[in-house]
């Protein structure tokens, strides 16, 4: 295959070996902001491995959050610590699944690309693989391409993704390419001592398929020692300084502050001849997020509270929150699936400071957000309804203010005398569940002198991403504002609510939105740090 596109690109392959989990998506992106500091535009590309075309249609607590891009692009959720990181909008042909691959190879073959041959893995499918490799790098104009191989080596998903890689650095040339390797280093209980065999074995597998790391990634509770980088450096053929500590952090922001106290901006100096490093205004709020001066306690108020990373763009804009506002939030998950009564809410919310009910699906636990959503109005305490969340809401209040005793969605039930919530009329006659929601960024005409107004800076109109099917019935909103609520935001035709708030309360905001997903360290998003401030009094 012939080389392709700028001879003075450079591109940075991170793989992972061991057991999945260990945090290539935050090494991809960590790495990435730290070159960013030399004003290069760095573009990230996730390969995942499963049949899937994107995972908009798996269970978060299995897959966890299912990140949307300005485009509608369903994606994983390493996307967020890319953007977060990286200062890039991110596009959904970014992301490469071996569904997304397999489906345009045979595509091509049906169409007689192939010109009559048989077609083979190796190298039609890896050609095509590096292709869209060159293609995402020369259309977005990439001074540096992440490419992030999702999985471990070993899997046999992968395999295609790893020869691809192993086959470019013939393509880019040696000088333009270098491979860091993550993996796990353990520390027995038994023992209390760093071991580095699970290392040196990813590694021997990653070199059996072809691939010398530059850069070996040490996952550890502890920072690596001399003696075990060393043992690394042996075994695995590297330099000894090239052996770095993927430190365990209690927030993934320090990773840029720790990889570059490593010495992992010399390693790239040598081997790409680019510069990288620590911003200052990076460091400072990561400073903040280590020292806070006021602390609340905000509760998650859902039903896929078993695994974190389902919510995990709702934490990381509370970390965002934290650091500009010098507080320590502590996040309580509270499952909603037994909540039957006030009585409960009352029990379940001690000693809460403000609550966000966020997105989701279907029945289970939906009566209970609706009985915590009430405590949280009657008690004026602060609120944020993220999608189902103003959803559940506006059901809530047109039961208990409006006095619609069966108001429902029609998610939950189809029959309810009041669907105060329905599905949007485009979506009735949809029989595909994947990528076929209002999905991507909307704009919103904002209503003035209303709190979310302030909050978003008085702007005319804003734009954050959605993701869902069912909508605030229009045939209810003349009741729902006759009784207090406030459209703070509408769609440009003025049909569907984007914003809801209620002015007597200390904070009771909702959005359909996901405004989570462009929070920023930088820029917290505008209605979490709202819930904070009012959480802070």
């Amino acid at each position: 295959m012939r080389k392709k596109g700028s001879s003075k690109r450079k591109y940075i392959v991170v793989t992972g070996g061991v057991l999945s989990g260990l945090g290539k998506g935050v090494a991809a992106a960590s790495i990435g902001n730290l070159i960013t500091k030399a004003g290069l535009r760095v573009i990230p590309i996730k390969c995942d491995g499963y049949l899937n075309v994107d995972p908009g249609t798996m269970n978060p607590i299995v897959h966890g959050e299912v990140f949307v891009l300005d485009d509608g692009g369903e994606v994983d959720m390493d996307f967020g610590h890319y953007e977060r990181f990286l200062g890039v909008i991110c596009k959904f042909y970014w992301n490469l699944t071996m569904g997304k691959v397999y489906e345009a190879v045979i595509q091509k073959e049906r169409r007689g690309d192939y010109l009559g041959r048989n077609v083979q893995l190796i190298p039609d499918v890896t050609d095509y693989i590096k292709e869209w490799f060159f293609r995402v790098a020369d259309n977005e104009k990439a001074d540096v391409l992440v490419i992030e191989v999702g999985g471990t080596i070993g899997d046999i998903e992968n395999e295609l993704y790893v020869e691809a890689c192993r086959q470019l650095r013939n393509d880019v040339g040696k000088d333009n390419i270098i491979y860091i390797h993550l993996s796990y280093v353990p520390i027995p209980t038994n023992v209390n001592e760093q071991k580095s065999k699970p290392t040196q074995q990813s590694v021997a597998l990653l070199r059996e398929r072809g691939i010398q790391p530059d850069i070996i990634i040490g996952r550890c509770s502890e920072y690596l020692d001399d003696k075990i980088k060393k043992k690394i450096s042996i075994f695995c053929n590297i330099e000894e300084k090239a052996v770095i500590t993927g430190l365990d952090v209690d927030n993934v922001y320090k990773i840029p502050v720790v990889f570059s106290e490593e010495g992992i901006n010399q390693i790239i100096k040598e081997k790409l001849g680019i510069s990288s490093g620590v911003k200052p205004e990076w460091k400072k709020l990561v400073d903040n997020l280590a020292n806070p001066e006021k602390e609340v306690t905000i509760a998650i108020c859902g039903k896929y509270t078993k695994l974190e990373d389902s919510y995990a763009s709702i934490l990381e804009a509370l970390k965002h929150c934290s650091a500009n506002l010098r507080a320590r939030i502590n996040v309580k998950m509270v499952e909603t699936t037994n909540v039957k009564n006030q009585e409960d809410a009352k029990k379940l919310l001690k000693g809460i400071d403000g609550i966000i009910v966020p997105g989701g699906f279907g029945i289970r636990g939906t009566e209970g957000k609706i009985q915590v959503i009430q405590y949280c109005r009657e008690n004026n305490i602060p609120f944020l309804g993220l999608c189902y969340g103003l959803q559940l809401a506006v059901v809530e209040f047109a039961r208990n203010v409006c006095g619609l005793q069966d108001a429902n969605t029609t998610e939950v039930n189809p029959k309810t005398k009041h669907p105060v919530i329905d599905i949007l009329p485009e979506q009735k006659k949809i029989t595909d569940k994947g990528g076929t929601m209002r999905l991507g960024a909307y704009p919103t005409v904002m209503k003035e002198k209303t709190l979310i107004w302030e909050l978003y800076d008085k702007q005319k109109e804003v734009s954050e991403r959605h993701r869902h099917r069912y909508e605030v019935n229009p045939d209810y909103h003349k009741v729902l504002l006759e009784k207090g609520m406030v459209f703070s935001g509408m769609s440009p035709d003025r049909k569907l609510v984007e914003f809801i708030e209620l002015p007597k309360h200390k904070y009771f905001v909702g959005t359909q939105a996901h405004p989570e997903l462009k929070s920023r360290l930088e820029k917290p998003g505008p209605l979490f740090y709202g819930l904070v401030r009012a959480c802070l009094g």
